[in-house]
């Protein structure tokens, strides 16, 4: 019986989409087309040699890249400058005489509820959990309904309530009353977690979707020679500064807000970053005109796990070997693409409304997510400066310096580095000829990030042998003994420092890999996942809270500098392959389609078959 033709418009987008069957895209010529042809010839997209050979450089940043990057400055001004106190807030108990907390930098320090190293740690790992599981849903939201630029504001709504909230656990009235003021200050982390999760999953692909040039190209440059302007080696130097605003940040807000807390009190440390976070959606709202805005585009993950259903099907196996061939298999991917489908003279399911440049780009996003699998082992480390380093300081020679302020050595340092290895570092490896990829990057930040965790460890078996009260320090300060061991604080410029040499290898990478990785229309999503693992290291970190006390904490950093190192070859051993097709995988042709967008629409060709059930042709 012939087929019954009709013609619907969809919400979803496939803009350059082939939509009936005979006709390839490539044979229609269009405006878009005539305008690629002519900037290729202007601007020659490289050949295989001139990859091979040709050094790679960064285009410029644009200045509205600079704007998010300031929000992003006093964003984490603010969350960095109320965490810095975290631990004495909730470790250490009121000092005599003091409505505040302040301690004026006298013994015992600042404190206010008096919970205990296990309590303080406790918290903070959870705020970190928090913190990094809420961007999930901050994705989603942004994806689904508002957009980028619409879930950062109100996530800034939110975050500035939580902020409220924290002030109000410090005022003097509330802080006498320790339980009260844990279960408002508690309170105050959950809602300002929420809005951390908007801001971070949605910040991050704002700032570099700021750069327009999505593919690479050849120039000659003053010198009279060639050299490659690679979007990916962009956008890498536009997170490498994006993150050097994040640790200042970081380092003014703590500096400020720890010794607020030592000679005002906490309740200044929480109102000052409630103040300057102000600032975000301020700038936000005035530059909004000027930026580059990505609409809501319909969540494509209910897509994109309907694609992966299908490419697993029939591939599992009960036997490993079976599976794990299936797994390599080089048509896993192939065979889902709507094309091949067409060919196989199969009918194209009604939800797959995009084109196979679009199964390409999912299977890159999907092994981004592989590579964040491993970075929990990485975070675990990182994770020991918000809590278990600031309470090793306390108990080494101080001086006149604050327990809190030495873990300000990592923003420092951080700070220093980034512009070295920019201006110097980087410049240096590319004219040797040398791709530093992302996977090379991330693998010497898990190894640097290991021995961090071994100096902290060899520090603390020191800390314990030179300790007049040995490896009982934190039971007999409380008791009012003087157990601090004779070695200076500022010893612990080595884990700090090296952390923060690991952070800019391995987290800075992080948030390219993210990005240059994922499918246009899930960048959000790809972000969220990468920030999860940050609150999958925290729910880990949690089985290792038994061993942040005494007398187990040479044990704690040694697990973790070992876990580290493991984790590092591992994940190279793993990830050898995908290091060599870097190239390819960032110079894959873009996929025409977005999903959902008000202002454009898709036609679609839906067929009645002979059963009468309604197929959709592409």
């Amino acid at each position: 019986m012939a087929a019954n033709t009709t013609v619907r418009a969809s919400l979803e987008v496939t803009k350059g989409a082939s939509l009936v069957d005979p006709i390839p895209v490539a044979s229609t010529p269009s405006l878009k087309s005539v305008d690629d042809e002519s900037e290729h010839l202007l601007r020659p997209f490289p050949t295989e040699e001139e990859w091979a050979t040709l050094p790679r450089v960064p285009g410029s940043i644009p200045w509205t890249a600079w704007t998010v990057a300031f929000v992003e400055f006093a964003e984490r001004f603010s969350y960095y400058g109320t965490s810095a106190v975290f631990v004495n807030f909730i470790q250490k108990k009121l000092p005599k005489g003091s409505k505040t907390g302040a301690g004026f930098l006298k013994k015992p320090g600042s404190g206010a509820l008096g919970k205990g190293q296990r309590a303080s740690t406790g918290m903070t790992t959870f705020n970190q959990f928090w913190s990094y599981f809420t961007p999930l849903f901050g994705a989603y939201f942004a994806d689904q309904y508002w957009g980028r630029y619409l879930t950062i504001q109100y996530a800034n709504i939110v975050a500035i309530v939580g902020h409220i909230i924290l002030i109000f656990s410090a005022i003097p009235q509330v802080i006498v009353h320790p339980n009260t003021a844990f279960g408002i200050f508690a309170l105050g982390l959950v809602i300002m977690g929420i809005g951390t999760g908007g801001f971070k999953s949605n910040i991050s692909p704002l700032i570099a979707e700021q750069y327009k040039d999505s593919k690479a190209y050849v120039r000659v440059n003053k010198r009279g020679k060639k050299e490659i302007v690679d979007p990916a080696t962009t956008t890498s130097r536009i997170y490498i500064y994006f993150y050097l605003l994040i640790n200042l940040g970081s380092l003014t807000g703590s500096l400020a807000m720890v010794y607020s807390e030592h000679f005002v009190g906490f309740w200044l440390s929480y109102t000052l970053p409630t103040i300057c976070y102000l600032v975000c959606p301020a700038v936000l709202l005035h530059f909004k005109k000027s930026y580059k805005l990505s609409p809501p585009t319909g969540s494509v993950m209910p897509k994109a796990w309907k694609l992966i259903r299908l490419a697993f099907k029939g591939r599992g196996s009960w036997n490993p070997s079976t599976f794990k061939k299936n797994m390599r298999d080089p048509q896993f991917w192939e065979v889902c693409k709507p094309s091949v489908i067409c060919a196989r003279g199969d009918t194209v399911p009604e939800w797959m409304t995009f084109d196979d440049e679009w199964v390409d780009e999912v299977r890159r996003g999907i092994l981004a997510c592989k590579v964040f699998l491993w970075y929990p082992l990485y975070w675990l480390a990182y994770n020991q400066m918000m809590n278990n380093l600031t309470s090793q300081a306390n108990t080494m020679n101080l001086g006149s310096t604050p327990n809190d302020i030495v873990a300000k050595l990592n923003p420092i340092f951080i700070v220093i580095v980034i512009p070295i290895m920019d201006f110097i570092i980087y410049p240096a490896i590319r004219k040797a000829g040398i791709n530093l990829t992302p996977i090379k990057k991330i693998t010497a930040g898990f190894a640097i990030s290991s021995f961090a965790m071994v100096s902290a460890c060899v520090t603390q078996y020191y800390i314990y042998k030179m300790s007049p009260c040995g490896n009982r320090i934190n039971e007999l300060s409380d008791a009012g003994e003087d157990c601090n061991a004779d070695i200076s604080v500022w010893v612990q410029i080595f884990p700090f420092g090296l952390i923060g040499m690991s952070e800019v290898l391995a987290s800075i990478t992080k948030l390219e890999y993210a990005y240059t990785k994922a499918p246009q229309n899930m960048r959000s999503t790809v972000q969220a996942i990468a920030l999860f693992t940050s609150a999958v290291s925290a729910a880990l970190g949690q089985a290792l809270v038994g061993l942040s006390e005494d007398p187990l904490l040479v044990w704690n950093y040694g697990s973790v500098a070992v876990v580290a190192m493991i984790g590092g070859i591992g994940f190279y051993l793993t990830f050898r392959k995908a290091d060599r097709e870097e190239d390819k995988l960032n110079n894959l042709k873009e996929s025409a389609f977005i999903g959902r967008s008000e202002r454009h629409e898709e036609e679609q060709v839906e067929v009645v078959n002979e059963n009468g059930d309604k197929e959709l042709k592409i």
